[in-house]
This record gives C-alpha cells, sequence and structure tokens, in this order.
C-alpha cells in the first residue's frame, strides 16, 4: 500500500510527462495532443484501481504459494468476464449506459480490479482454515528483528528486480515509440493479442509453487525431476501456442477501428512475438527454477540487470541510430531472449538453485 501511494503520487504530479514519453508525432498532424488528452483521462480513473489491484496481490500471492489456485483463478476469470462486458456497455453507451469511451473503458477496469479483490480477500477471511497466516494479521504490525531481517534478505532483490523490469520494459516500448504514434498503436494491439496466447507463461509460475514446496519438505530429487519435466511440458506447450499464434494471429488486428498501416504493423509484430515465444518460455520457466531456490540475487542479474545492460541498450541504439524499419526492430530485440536462454540453462543445470530450504 505504501508503495501504491508512491505510484499515485507520481502520476498525479507526472503523469503528463510521463505519458509524453510516447507521443513522437513524425505526422504533424496534432494527433499527439488527442492521444494526450485521452491518455490523462485514463490515468485519473485507473488510479483508483491501483489500490484493489495492490491488496488482491498480496492476498493472491500467498494463497497461491499455499498450494489453493483455484479462488485466485475464478476470481481472475469473473474479473476479465466482468472487465469485457463492461466495456462494451461503458464504452459504447449501451442500454441505459451512458457512452464514456476512454473513461468507461478505465472505468471497467477499475470496477473488474474491485471485483476480482472482493472475491479473494472475502473467501480468504471466510476459509481462516486453510489461510493460518491470517490469524492475527490486522492485530498489530510489528515484525520480529530476525524475521524482518530474512525476509529483507530474500525479498528485497526480489522487488527490486520487478520494479527494474518493468520500468525496462517501459523503457523499450518508448524506444520503440520514437517512430511514430502508428508503431505505439500496432504495440497495443499485437501485445493485446499476444498477452492473450501469453497465458501458458504462468506454467513457468507454477515452477515456483510445486518445486518450492518439494525443497520445503527436503525432496531435492523429486524437486530436479519436477523442474525438468514442467520446463519441458511449458516449452512444449508455448510452442504449440506459437504455431497457433503465428497462423491466426493476423487476422485479429482486423476487428480493430484503425488504419491499415497499423494492422499491418501489429499482424507483423504477432509474428514476431510467435516465433519468439517458445524461447520466452524457457527463460521464464528458469527464471521460476532459479525463484523457486530462494535465489533472489541470481534471478536479479538474470531478469533486471540483462533487460537493463543488453535489451534497452539494443532497442535505444536501433531505435535512434540506425535506418532500419520498426519491425526489424522489434525482432533483434526480441532476439536478445536467445542470450537468456542459454544463461537460463547454464544456471537450471549447474542445480545452484537445489538446497535445502528449510
Amino acid at each position: 500500500l505504501l508503495v501504491t501511494g508512491g505510484a499515485i503520487l507520481l502520476f498525479l504530479t507526472k503523469g503528463s510527462a510521463l505519458i509524453s514519453l510516447y507521443l513522437t508525432d513524425t505526422v504533424g498532424n496534432g494527433a499527439t495532443d488527442l492521444a494526450l488528452q485521452y491518455g490523462l483521462e485514463y490515468l485519473a480513473i485507473m488510479m483508483v484501481g491501483l489500490i484493489p489491484f495492490a491488496v488482491n496481490q498480496s492476498y493472491a500471492t500467498n494463497i497461491k504459494e499455499t498450494g489453493q489456485t483455484f479462488i485466485p483463478m475464478l476470481a481472475s476469470f469473473v474479473a476479465g468476464g466482468a472487465n469485457a462486458i463492461l466495456d462494451y456497455l461503458m464504452i459504447f453507451g449501451i442500454g441505459p449506459f451512458p457512452e464514456l469511451g476512454v473513461q468507461g473503458a478505465a472505468l471497467a477496469t477499475v470496477i473488474a480490479r474491485y471485483i476480482e479483490a472482493l472475491i479473494v480477500v472475502i473467501w480468504a477471511h471466510i476459509h481462516r482454515g486453510k489461510n493460518r497466516y491470517l490469524e492475527g494479521a490486522y492485530t498489530g504490525f510489528g515484525i520480529p528483528l530476525a524475521e524482518l531481517k530474512a525476509i529483507l534478505i530474500k525479498g528485497f532483490p526480489l522487488m527490486m528486480n520487478e520494479v527494474l523490469w518493468a520500468a525496462g520494459m517501459t523503457t523499450v516500448t518508448q524506444c520503440y515509440s520514437v517512430r511514430g504514434l502508428d508503431v505505439v498503436a500496432g504495440l497495443n494491439i499485437a501485445s493485446t493479442i499476444t498477452n492473450l496466447f501469453n497465458i501458458v507463461y504462468q506454467l513457468g509460475s507454477c515452477i515456483s509453487i510445486v518445486v518450492g514446496q518439494y525443497l520445503g519438505a527436503g525432496k531435492l530429487e523429486d524437486a530436479k525431476d519436477a523442474d525438468n519435466k514442467m520446463i519441458v511440458f511449458s516449452v512444449f506447450c508455448c510452442v504449440i501456442m506459437a504455431a497457433l499464434m503465428f497462423v491466426v494471429g493476423g487476422f485479429f488486428p482486423g476487428i480493430y477501428n484503425t488504419t491499415e498501416e497499423i494492422r499491418e504493423l501489429a499482424t507483423s509484430f504477432i509474428a514476431v512475438s510467435a516465433i519468439i515465444m517458445p524461447f520466452c518460455a524457457f527463460s521464464h520457466a528458469s527464471y521460476f527454477t532459479l525463484r523457486s531456490g530462494g535465489k533472489t540475487v541470481v534471478t536479479f542479474l538474470f531478469d533486471s540487470v540483462f533487460t537493463w545492460v543488453i535489451v534497452v541498450p539494443a532497442a535505444y541504439l536501433l531505435a535512434h541510430f540506425t535506418g532500419l524499419g520498426i519491425v526489424g526492430i522489434y525482432f533483434l530485440v526480441q532476439g536478445t531472449e536467445l542470450i537468456k536462454v542459454i544463461i537460463g540453462y547454464l544456471m537450471v543445470k549447474s542445480n545452484v538453485w537445489v538446497v535445502q530450504m528449510v
């Protein structure tokens, strides 16, 4: 909640400047001014949704890592469905709903986030027997110094990794955006579609749960066996999904009300993402394998440091100092994932993550 408060304060004071980083007017038709206006309208409402998002993340993470994955999944499905329905009703003004456009899209997302958080929080407190950590959770905020130290040693690199990785990906997108608003629009369409297919990446997240439990129980050989099988299964599923996305991905941009140039860019971005997807699946699984063994410093180097040392400079140099087309730039930047795959393979094979956790 403290971090969320800081984020809201940042958006309130620097929202316009942050959005403007992604608006490069290469045509001179004033579209960037309109985009900034829409962005500020959207951001003003979305800030309210950061609070339930933070609460839901805190609860859902605990619930999932105690092996109870159904309720967070159910809450996510309900929220996703509610978001889609409310988008349709509030953006276009269907029935008794006013036509709110961009503001309607933001409002629908915020409502969906509150629905998701309420489902998870209410279920967790009703089922106290399954969530024993909630007993006395709000009766005091004191933490024993030794325990706080242990949490910070393991958790701080992980938190900084998430922050720096997200900032890195944001910076990469900003580098792409210097090639014009069409690129930003194409990337947004492509990311929406690829995120739909990237659901299979969640198999990588499961590795930290399953393997982490084996390590916690001291079953080190079982942990290695489960990890190998889950990595292979994750990559196999991603190969299937990538092939499907490559074949049908080009049809999705056609449903958007936009220009033909943007549709073509989005189709190309989707094809590139499909080609890279199996490699991303392996590096993703490697990351969660290392994390399951408590190697948070290693995962920090593997994830966010790699992003800032390799990916961000590649995107910046290619976008600003070469005459390559944006699709070629996107392919080369995405291709840096191959380096990560090699590093991940060597780290996982070394068994440095196979440790007695408890």
